[in-house]
């Protein structure tokens, strides 16, 4: 048994099909279930039901795959402290993002780290929260950036920015005039979100349904900018994060800053409680923190004309 074997294991348990496990391991699909045949063989233990179609876990199967996944994240660690790159920006560097984050917050921070760590080498994944501290348990991910909720609150976060959140109206809405509206203004109205699984959705609901806003049940977007042309048509409204606002608005909405108060939500970067690579991750945040001050300083362009919500 090697540390490659249990990779193998570890992948066709989560991908459940043999060909997409080989591919994630990129080696060839008879390498991987002759490797998976040769564990077992070793073992002395049937890991996988060979009458099935599927591919299904014995009991025996899933106990090995649960600590395949503990002996790679040990094996992680012990990478990493190998490494002796705890302060160094060399080297490879794996990210997450959920989707509500990174297409707005890469594109205005990685010329500034390219140019701060000409030697460190970002690899960027996406995918939602729950993916994503899975991922970094694992040992896939080495940081994750995405807004704090109760399922990161067992890593280690680094705040990186406060983001507000605006309400966003079509051109033609009655608000679409306003400077800025308290949020209960919301109240009786009713917003489009987004699906399950996106933690911004929760933190939406959540303010609006506060100030006794409900959500439209007929309709929910996977993704910002359907949630934006969902708006634009006039067929809702909804509240969408300060990034995500476009900085030539031409694209029939009206973003309108809200008060008492105003929706936002923490922005961190994460990591696996008493990790060797520290020093990495706080300097990354760090440089993060002082660039992102300026960019949420930095007003909307073309606001609005001033009118009252009422």
């Amino acid at each position: 048994m090697n540390i490659r074997d249990l990779e193998y294991l570890v992948a066709l348990a989560e991908h459940r099909h043999f060909r997409k496990a080989a591919e994630a391991c990129f080696v060839s699909q008879p390498t991987l279930s002759g490797q998976i045949r040769k564990l077992e063989d070793e073992l002395g233990v049937s890991l996988l039901e060979r009458t099935s179609r599927r591919v299904l876990f014995t009991d025996a199967g899933m106990r090995l795959v649960q600590q395949a996944r503990n002996v790679l994240r040990e094996v992680t660690i012990l990478t990493e402290l190998a490494s002796e790159q705890g302060e160094s920006m060399t080297g490879p560097l794996h990210i997450g993002l959920i989707p509500t984050v990174g297409p707005y917050l890469l594109p205005k921070i990685i010329p500034m780290l390219r140019d701060r760590f000409p030697e460190l080498e970002l690899f960027i994944h996406e995918g939602q929260t729950q993916q994503l501290v899975q991922q970094l348990e694992e040992g896939k991910l080495d940081c994750i950036i995405l807004a704090s909720v109760e399922e990161t609150q067992h890593l280690k976060e680094l705040p990186l920015y406060e983001e507000p959140m605006l309400l966003a109206v079509s051109e033609e809405h009655k608000l679409a005039g306003c400077a800025e509206v308290a949020l209960d203004v919301l109240q009786g109205e009713t917003l489009l979100m987004l699906g399950d699984g996106h933690c911004l959705r929760d933190q939406a609901m959540g303010f609006c349904f506060k100030v006794g806003a409900r959500e439209d049940q007929r309709f929910r977007a996977t993704s910002l900018e359907t949630l934006r042309n969902m708006v634009a048509a006039g067929s809702g409204i909804t509240l969408l994060p300060r990034l995500s606002v476009p900085a030539q608005r031409r694209d029939g909405v009206a973003y309108i800053p809200t008060t008492s108060p105003t929706p936002t939500r923490q922005i961190t970067l994460d990591y696996r409680p008493g990790s060797p690579l520290r020093g990495r991750y706080e300097q990354l945040a760090e440089v993060i923190r002082e660039h992102m001050v300026a960019v949420m300083d930095t007003p909307l362009s073309a606001e609005p004309t001033a009118l009252n919500a009422g």
